[in-house]
């Protein structure tokens, strides 16, 4: 049985240990963690899968972000403890969040990820949308929670405002 949840404060240290453990040392080098800087997360797509014993197996994080001058969400890091990986957990939060995303009015959500993982989950290359460097344009993907939300959106991913409420 696992239990699905928002991220609690209290959650905190224990999901970047995880994400510790599942990504290399070096992960917040990543340009996508600059885009993060100082930019709190969207609480309500936080989220955590716990065991029947409340084990951490895997949580999902989201960042406002701006593409040009639109608004769009940034999911990831999305990680599975390596003892629980192979179980669905990782589409099983990708899913629930979408979902809740939706269900909050997101029109558009982007990653850096690998294509032919997220696109069971309807992510697809994005074209124009340029990430901070060195980020491979081949992983840049995208989703449309709203029909047509990503029609027209170019430009350089960028940092949101930290004093602007985002909903994308």
């Amino acid at each position: 049985m696992i239990r699905v949840a928002e991220e609690t404060a209290g959650d905190w240290w224990e999901v970047e240990a995880l994400y510790d453990l599942c990504f290399a040392p070096g992960r917040t080098a990543l340009s996508s963690y600059r885009l993060r800087d100082g930019v709190p997360p969207v609480a309500e797509l936080c989220l955590t899968a716990r065991d029947a014993e409340g084990i951490l197996a895997a949580a999902i994080r989201y960042w406002p972000i701006r593409v040009g001058e639109a608004e769009a969400l940034l999911l990831g890091p999305v990680a599975v403890h390596p003892t629980r990986q192979g179980e669905g957990l990782g589409g099983l939060l990708i899913r629930n969040s979408l979902a809740r995303a939706e269900a909050l009015g997101v029109a558009r959500v982007m990653l850096v990820g690998d294509a032919p993982y997220y696109a069971r989950f309807g992510f697809s290359r994005l074209t124009g949308v340029e990430m901070p460097p060195p980020t491979n344009p081949d992983r840049v993907l995208g989703i449309e929670l709203r029909p047509g939300a990503w029609a027209g959106i170019v430009g350089s991913v960028t940092r949101a405002r930290p004093d602007r409420a985002q909903t994308a």
